[in-house]
């Protein structure tokens, strides 16, 4: 059996396991077929989305700063890396980068990305690695020794993970990058509840279709029956626990076919689809203080928003 083939193969057992509790959810990596990665990137050009918009604000009045950060010889490495605009800031001003790693669980997308990085950066040494981020993985052996491993992990993606996994991944992430190693991350800050809840709700009603495509996706590969118009996006804040959860609310009593398997739903029960945490840096230093240590910590004006410089403790 092949990678992909394996890949559709766990994330529909996920998919069922987790539809199978007590609690209906399903994991968070399925939004992002080709339909839902377009959405996404139309929820970060919305005016009521902030965190895209500020962290790049952040990287570009800080850039000399967090560059130093990284150093010209360490690898780079991006777990869910995409070809976002933040990483290519930072390639663009590291010409003697030891090599770029960057990590996709699909390798035909994967594929593209170093086809595109190789046109655009023809000297820079590239290392993919076609593996699932939230579970260990190997680093591919480079020509040289690389005594620096710097991770880079924008978008405050460690948000949508509970404290404990959280801090699972970074200690993941401190042992790829071994005794030396680095990081940089982002990580949205605790504000306004107001301001949280409209980005997660925003007017054009762009985060609804993102979240209804999760069982449009399901429908779609995995042959599911999902009626979309049965169910609608929530988003709630909720401070005391620093996180915004994002369900799907199901509107009448129904079964849903998926796998052969029928699933009943309760008019009001919900499906979990997303956390989205909001940090304090204190909370963030301790769910990353078996792993890491913060350097430096870089914020915009209104403290919406942090990039951190973090060192390992391996």
């Amino acid at each position: 059996m092949d990678s992909a083939n394996k890949n559709v193969d766990l994330d529909l057992k996920e998919a069922l396991e987790g539809l199978a509790r007590s609690e209906k959810r399903l994991p968070s990596k399925l939004f992002y077929d080709k339909r839902g990665s377009l959405l996404f990137d139309e929820i970060c050009e919305l005016e009521e989305y902030y965190p895209t918009r500020t962290e790049l604000g952040i990287l570009e009045a800080n850039l000399d700063e967090i560059v130093e950060e990284i150093h010209d010889d360490a690898l780079l490495v991006e777990p869910g890396s995409g070809s976002s605009q933040k990483t290519r800031l930072l390639l663009d001003r590291l010409p003697r980068l030891a090599g770029y790693a960057p990590i996709e669980i699909s390798e035909n997308y994967l594929a593209r990305i170093v086809e595109d990085l190789r046109a655009a950066y023809p000297a820079l040494p590239l290392f993919p690695v076609a593996a699932d981020f939230t579970k260990p993985f190997r680093l591919p052996p480079t020509a040289e020794r690389i005594d620096r491993r710097v991770v880079y992990f924008p978008g405050s993606t460690i948000g949508n993970f509970t404290d404990e996994d959280a801090s699972r991944l970074l200690a993941g992430f401190a042992d790829a990058c071994g005794a030396e190693g680095g990081m940089i991350i982002g990580v949205d800050l605790e504000k306004d509840p107001d301001v949280v809840r409209r980005a997660y709700n925003d007017a054009e009603g762009v985060t609804a279709e993102f979240n209804l495509n999760i069982l449009a996706r399901l429908n779609r590969d995995y042959g599911a029956d999902f009626n979309l118009d049965a169910f609608r996006h929530r988003a709630d804040y909720r401070p005391e626990l620093g996180r915004v959860e994002m369900r799907l609310v199901s509107l009448v009593d129904q079964s849903v076919s998926l796998a052969g398997e029928q699933i009943p739903f309760a008019e009001g029960e919900t499906i979990l689809t997303e956390y989205s945490n909001k940090y304090t840096l204190e909370r963030f230093a301790r769910l990353a203080a078996d792993s890491f240590t913060i350097d430096k910590a870089w914020t915009d004006d209104r403290d919406w928003f942090a990039v951190l410089a973090l060192s390992t403790k391996r």
